[in-house]
């Protein structure tokens, strides 16, 4: 066997062993997103929250799982797309990043699924993508032809706003 044919097997090999991330993946207005297993705690049927007076209007409320208060954020307004009346098939992804508990209001689940690191590129910087949206994306992954939108859960969790704050101050 020669050098060439070698490697190339040696390559074939390191495509079939690749690191593969599993993502719990969800429909939001017309996109699939997915969110790193390793952040999901567990998924919930949308239960009645308490409003929060003077709060960012993406910020629904908060609900009670089993005696821990978490507050819930509609995915829709969060990336400035129009809220929509919520189905039975609207969900709550419960996320942990870092210590902090967050509910994610979804339109709805669609299921797990394993994207190799080959597998996923960086968001274009021009794309049809609500700019709002885009500025938590930080793969395009791709499944079976099909294109998921890979979130950052830490960016979700933390306001962009205050970052733009802090950096004013610091000016």
């Amino acid at each position: 066997m020669s050098k060439e044919n070698l490697k190339q097997v040696l390559n074939d090999e390191e495509i079939v062993t690749e690191n593969k991330k599993q993502y719990m993946t969800f429909r939001s207005c017309d996109e699939v997103y997915g969110l790193s297993l390793e952040n999901v705690s567990e998924i919930i049927g949308l239960q009645q929250f308490t409003e929060i007076p003077e709060t960012e209007d993406y910020i629904r409320g908060l609900i009670n799982l089993r005696g821990k208060v978490i507050p819930v954020v509609d995915v829709r307004i969060r990336f400035g797309r129009e809220q929509l009346e919520y189905t039975d098939r609207t969900s709550v992804i419960v996320i942990q990043v870092k210590g902090t508990v967050l509910g994610l209001i979804v339109d709805g689940i669609e299921g797990v699924v394993e994207i190799g690191e080959s597998e996923v590129s960086a968001p274009p910087s021009v794309s049809t993508i609500e700019q709002q949206a885009q500025k938590f994306v930080f793969g395009i992954g791709r499944v079976n032809g099909e294109v998921k939108l890979l979130l950052d859960a830490e960016k979700l969790i933390n306001d962009s706003e205050e970052e733009e704050e802090s950096e004013d101050e610091e000016e």
